[in-house]
């Protein structure tokens, strides 16, 4: 297997926690409301830089979804998901955005997510996008 072509972004960037490849940008969040069994977890527009897992449908706060999850590029952690379908009308805008658990990267600034013990849930989507 070859070098796998990384993109490098540019502005404020989330970055893999464990090998600091860039994700996503700042200015691509749709929104921050969004919860895992983490804690927060953000939606985007666009992320860069990672693999898919395969298709599932997962029960979730906000309903019935078809997912994959995301994987870095760099070092294979997974990141967090992409909605595939959402099953009820009101969520269809999640269609083909993704989420990255704010646990498992780092914000613009290098910050840290750390869990807290309200955080720890067992279904995960959104409070109140």
């Amino acid at each position: 297997m070859g070098r796998l072509f990384q993109i490098s972004l540019a502005g404020s960037v989330y970055s893999c926690k464990h090998c600091h490849t860039h994700l996503a940008v700042l200015d691509d969040i749709i929104s921050k409301s969004f919860l895992c069994r983490h804690g927060k977890a953000y939606l985007f527009d666009k992320v860069v830089n990672i693999t898919v897992g395969e298709k599932e449908d997962r029960m979730m706060m906000t309903g019935m979804h078809t997912v994959v999850d995301i994987f870095c590029i760099g070092c294979g952690s997974i990141v967090g998901w992409k909605y595939e379908a959402a099953h009820e009308k009101g969520q269809k805008y999640k269609e083909g955005k993704f989420i990255l658990e704010r646990f498992k990267v780092l914000g613009p600034d290098g910050s840290n997510y750390l869990i807290t013990q309200e955080a720890q849930f067992v279904g995960s989507d959104a409070d109140d996008a």
